[in-house]
């Protein structure tokens, strides 16, 4: 690999002299920017970004961490990350948690290591009692995404869940249903918690019996919505609806109905949360509170480079508004 001696002595110049060429730092003459420039890709040169970065102490580069990118609501989040990234210059790195803080560590290791600008973090992993995101590192700036208490400098970016739990469930009641379960995510994530709170000031505000019988614990993956669904169906007879805590529960939670004989929504209602790009694909399409996952990621991009624009010591924090999204998941009675 050639290197910038390499281009200096074949075009009888000073380093310096290409150095002030290609990054434009100086004038040089035309004729000698030709000869540079020439041997540049006779000698195919390629500028050292770790050098340079090394120069002016950034390496236009993030670093994201996320539990898992097959889930795709952290795929959709990512997509505006990427692009946004793209649109200011940055490069991406993305490392998958898998939900294991060892992994995580691992992961904040290597990337704080590659002297990466900023972080962000959409894992929960950052909620584990005792973790430290800093304390084998200088902090930099850092937004958390969607999570919830943290012990370490950092912007927020996340949706108002408990305001979508009680629209979720505020729309149930609205389509005349009293019977109201809920599979929620676990509920020593905040995410999962706020929620169930939400569908919890829905029922206490329209005088409804919340019966323990139709609550059940998912894991916010498929099969805990399924495993969730089949505790209640075991319990006795189903309620009118349910309001499942996310989509992917949501939608394994209509195939598990179906093997069952239960048709939605003619013998059981569905409400989703998330609003994510296959919802409204399945059959019948889903009725679910819509996140803004695009424009999460691209805000929380915007959020990082803030910071360092500013180099801020305020942490601030961003609440996006979910809406509903109505269907064909949900009927009236």
């Amino acid at each position: 690999m050639a290197t910038i001696k390499d281009v200096a002595k074949h075009a009888g110049v000073s380093t310096s002299t290409v150095s002030h060429v290609l990054n434009k730092t100086r004038y040089v003459s035309e004729d000698v920017s030709k000869r540079v420039l020439a041997s540049v890709e006779d000698l195919r040169y390629a500028p050292s970004a770790l050098a340079r970065s090394l120069k002016v102490n950034n390496t236009k580069t993030f670093g994201m961490l996320v539990t898992t990118s097959a889930n795709p609501f952290f795929s959709e989040v990512l997509k505006g990350v990427e692009r946004r990234c793209y649109e200011q210059g940055y490069n991406l790195i993305l490392c998958n948690t898998e939900d294991d803080i060892n992994r995580m560590n691992a992961n904040l290791d290597t990337l704080l290591q590659k002297r990466v600008d900023g972080l962000l973090l959409m894992c929960s992993e950052v909620n584990t009692e005792g973790f430290s995101l800093f304390s084998h590192h200088k902090p930099i700036p850092t937004v958390v995404m969607d999570w919830g208490p943290t012990d370490f400098p950092c912007d927020k970016i996340q949706d108002n869940s408990h305001h979508g739990g009680y629209l979720a469930t505020q729309y149930l009641i609205e389509k005349g249903h009293k019977d109201i379960g809920c599979i929620t995510g676990v509920l020593d994530k905040q995410t999962a918690m706020q929620r169930y709170s939400g569908y919890l000031e829905a029922m206490e505000e329209a005088k409804l019996t919340v019966n323990q019988d139709w609550i059940a614990t998912g894991d916010f993956a498929c099969e805990g919505g399924e495993k969730a669904f089949l505790e209640i169906y075991e319990k006795g007879p189903l309620p009118s609806a349910l309001f499942v805590c996310n989509d992917m529960m949501a939608m394994s939670v209509i195939n598990a109905a179906s093997k069952k004989g239960i048709r939605v929504p003619d013998d059981l209602s569905i409400m989703g949360y998330d609003d994510i790009n296959l919802a409204k694909y399945i059959t019948p399409s889903l009725t679910t509170i819509h996140q803004p996952k695009y424009d999460l990621g691209k805000q929380a991009v915007d959020m990082l480079l803030k910071k360092i624009e500013t180099n801020s010591d305020n942490n601030q924090i961003v609440e996006l508004e979910p809406c509903l999204v109505e269907r064909d998941s949900v009927k009236s009675l």
